[in-house]
């Protein structure tokens, strides 16, 4: 008697699954049912004021960043002009990973020049809000503004010289930006 190599395997293969659907390994499992959960426990709901939230993994004060005590932030002028002495931006100028402070807590910005949406794609790293946020950003003349996942302004800065953004959340926090 002659085979061939693949009327053998198919033979096998078919062996193998004709053995696979007969077996009664899983029989006894059919007639069993799952044990019934316990009903949720019913009572009375009553109201508490919470404490204010904690940042996630924080147990105390002290694991909190904070920028020196030396930290100055230049004020914007109140109509939202540029600030006197400040320079015109581009995209290349702002590229890179920031260390940011906003209201004396430090934080990190990344903000590469990966295009997204109206400006460029941004990462916020440890930011308390509204910069935790941060979803993208983009320059237009002196003006380097921070935005939310739905374009919405979250900060405006200006360059205060050298590598150094100054300015104010859209909530009035100040904010800046060194490198």
């Amino acid at each position: 008697m002659n085979f061939s190599k693949s009327g053998l395997v198919a033979v096998s293969l078919a062996a193998l699954v004709a053995s696979g659907c007969s077996t009664s390994r899983f029989s006894s499992m059919d007639d069993q049912q799952p044990a019934p959960l316990p009903a949720a426990p019913a009572g009375q709901v009553s109201s508490n004021q919470l404490p204010p939230p904690a940042s996630p993994g924080a147990t105390d004060p002290s694991q909190f960043p904070t920028a020196p005590a030396n930290t100055q932030v230049a004020s914007l002028p109140p109509d939202g002009s540029a600030p006197a002495g400040a320079s015109d931006l581009s995209a290349a100028s702002v590229a890179g990973v920031w260390n940011a402070s906003v209201s004396g807590q430090s934080c990190k910005i990344a903000t590469p020049q990966t295009k997204f949406g109206a400006g460029f794609r941004a990462g916020p790293l440890h930011c308390p809000a509204p910069i935790d946020g941060i979803k993208s950003w983009n320059v237009a003349g002196k003006q380097l503004t921070l935005y939310d996942e739905n374009g919405g302004s979250l900060a405006r800065l200006y360059s205060s010289g050298g590598s150094k953004f100054d300015g104010q959340t859209s909530n009035g926090q100040p904010i800046s930006l060194t490198r």
